[in-house]
């Protein structure tokens, strides 16, 4: 971490009826922390949240954390897949202003590479304000083989990871400059002419 960089504000939410209750640990926010204290060089301020799988609820939290805890990007795990009760990507583009399909295409690319069943996902992301929230996956696993992308045996990226291309949407948006550990992650930003 390097302190003269800008604090990046980041939301994380999960969405989960039992995990809310009470009835098992949420395993994604704290995978979300770890991944990003390796990946993320700035100093960040996490704002959390826990709910249940009930839309009003979802978009409610992801309204505040963009609106008026300032979150330049949130990230939600949970309730992605075909299930009566996964409403997250409801509730996500029911908040947002600009939908941004790529990133759930992008997952879905990814997750295939694991799993034959990543295409009953409906991750999404989009932008409200100056925030980008982006849906993942619930798993832990599955959380940072989606960020950080797809190696091969010798380490190279086969196929990049989400968080490659956050760092440069943040910016057009107006957020936080955001410099990642090129060893976990390394950020794109096109050569300016």
């Amino acid at each position: 971490m390097n302190a003269n960089l800008e604090t990046v504000t980041i939301g994380l939410l999960s969405a989960s009826d039992r995990a809310s209750s009470g009835v098992y640990r949420d395993e994604g926010i704290p995978a979300l922390k770890t991944w990003l204290a390796s990946a993320v060089c700035n100093p960040i301020r996490f704002v959390e949240a826990l709910v249940p799988d009930e839309r009003d609820t979802i978009e409610a939290a992801l309204c505040k954390m963009a609106d008026r805890d300032g979150c330049h990007l949130v990230f939600t795990t949970g309730g992605t897949g075909p299930a009566v009760r996964d409403i997250t990507p409801e509730a996500t583009l029911a908040v947002v202003d600009k939908e941004m399909p790529g990133f759930g295409e992008q997952m879905r690319q990814i997750s295939l590479y694991y799993v034959p069943t990543a295409i009953l996902s409906r991750q999404t992301a989009g932008i409200r304000g100056k925030c980008l929230i982006v849906n993942l996956p619930g798993r832990p696993k599955a959380i940072a083989e989606t960020l950080g992308g797809v190696r091969d045996e010798g380490g190279n990226m086969k196929v990049h990871g989400l968080f490659s291309a956050i760092p440069y949407c943040i910016d057009l948006i107006g957020g936080a400059f955001i410099e990642t550990d090129e060893a976990v992650c390394k950020a794109f930003r096109p050569k300016s002419s």
